[in-house]
């Protein structure tokens, strides 16, 4: 039985959108969006217009929300 797809973050514009997909996509966990078009066609990210949600597979969805809760405490770290 396939399980649906899970929004694992809701983005404020373009930027935010791709730094969290890149983020996710470096762990090998792909992604898709869906979200308000004038963020790309007017550029507006105010008070929920330009909203975009990452949607990962129902079977990524545990590894993608246990990524963005460590990069949000300050867990994760780029070493020399």
């Amino acid at each position: 039985m396939n399980e649906e797809p899970v929004v694992v973050f809701s983005a404020q514009g373009t930027v935010e959108e791709t730094q969290v997909r890149s983020f996710l996509a470096a762990h090998g966990i792909p992604t898709v969006t869906h979200g308000e078009a004038l963020r790309k066609t007017h550029g507006l990210t105010l008070d929920g217009l330009g909203q975009v949600q990452i949607i990962v597979a129902a079977e990524d969805a545990a590894e993608a929300q246990r990524l963005l809760e460590a990069a949000e405490r300050g867990d994760l770290r780029i070493y020399d």
